[in-house]
């Protein structure tokens, strides 16, 4: 597996217990240690209004996350789109690749608000998600100097941030006809995955960004020391989304062992269940033959590992164990 690339998505998860100003910098703590294990990029998410994620404004965040480390690239997975003016979007990325050059991705999703209470808040409906193709394009216009507006963006015209497009629904058309990488996930649902896959690749037009492809699969992936230990890292996520599923809010994490004492309706042992079948966990042997499979399937280029659990140590564990699954170098021997 040392010709894909392996990076990391974290969402600054809340946990039972400790606040939001933690979770982010927990982040950027997990950012560093991550470069120092040898991952390629580390990105950051949007999210507004959920109780459980502390990650509301990812320019912001990747802008701390670059500060604080010196090799490892950082973005977004992603800014969505339809929440903001591509103007303001292409400015943000502007500034931070003039901070940071050479360092900083642009992954861009097609979301509005998670409640119709936040899509208020930000002005939004969900029906603005239908035209994420053009705000792209628009986006994309304002970094080569190409909008009709005669608005020049600054500092970001001339400047080259890699754009890249996060599948959900069209998501994978429209990276395609657009030319840009396409991050799609997740590895649990592996037949959707590589529908969207070979949808991608079967339609690629090579642009001024891409000349050929680029596949990145993203999911959870979890590696202890046994199988269970690796699955009790899972169920942390997996009862937040069962709760958000059977409540409409999406929670703090709790630990492991206060979710394995509840009693829970049937439905919400389904989504339960739901959550932890399929993900990638094991031991490193078990991980790395899983990996192998789902990489070999999707002749994927890169896998973006999303795993968020309420044990930061037992978190930063399964890290180092998948570096070594991977073969990743370590900063200081690279």
């Amino acid at each position: 597996m040392e010709a894909v690339r392996f990076s990391v998505l974290d969402r600054s998860r809340t946990r039972e217990g400790h606040d939001g100003p933690e979770a982010l910098r927990d982040t950027v703590r997990l950012a560093q240690d991550l470069e120092a294990l040898g991952y390629y990029r580390f990105w950051v998410s949007e999210h507004h209004g959920v109780p459980g994620v502390a990650g509301s404004a990812p320019t912001v965040l990747a802008a701390a996350v670059a500060a604080a480390t010196r090799t490892i690239r950082v973005g977004t997975g992603g800014v969505m789109l339809p929440n903001h003016q591509p103007l303001v979007v292409a400015e943000q990325f502007g500034v931070l690749e003039s901070l940071f050059p050479g360092r900083i991705d642009m992954g861009v999703g097609r979301s509005v608000g998670f409640t119709d209470g936040v899509r208020r808040a930000l002005g939004r409906d969900k029906h603005d998600a239908e035209d994420f193709a053009g705000r792209l394009a628009e986006l994309l216009d304002w970094f080569r100097g190409t909008s009709g507006t005669g608005v020049r963006a600054r500092p970001a015209e001339g400047l080259t941030v890699p754009p890249y497009v996060l599948a959900i629904g069209e998501g994978a058309a429209i990276a395609a006809e657009a030319g840009l990488p396409l991050v799609i996930g997740d590895l649990r649902g592996r037949e959707k995955m590589l529908r969207g896959v070979e949808r991608y690749r079967a339609g690629f037009r090579p642009s001024p960004w891409l000349a050929e492809p680029y596949v990145m699969i993203s999911g959870n992936v979890a590696v202890a020391e046994s199988e269970e230990a690796a699955r009790r890292l899972l169920v942390p996520e997996a009862w937040s989304m069962a709760y958000s599923r059977t409540h409409g809010t999406f929670p703090p994490l709790p630990p492991a062992e206060r979710v394995e004492s509840l009693t829970m309706t049937e439905k919400e042992r389904g989504f339960y269940e739901s959550g932890l079948s399929g993900q990638v966990h094991g031991t490193e042997e078990q991980v790395a033959d899983a990996l192998e499979q789902v990489i070999k399937e999707s002749a994927a280029q890169e896998v973006l590992v999303t795993t968020s659990t309420y044990d930061r140590v037992a978190l930063l564990d399964s890290f180092r164990r998948l570096a070594r699954v991977a073969g990743l170098t370590p900063a200081g021997n690279a």
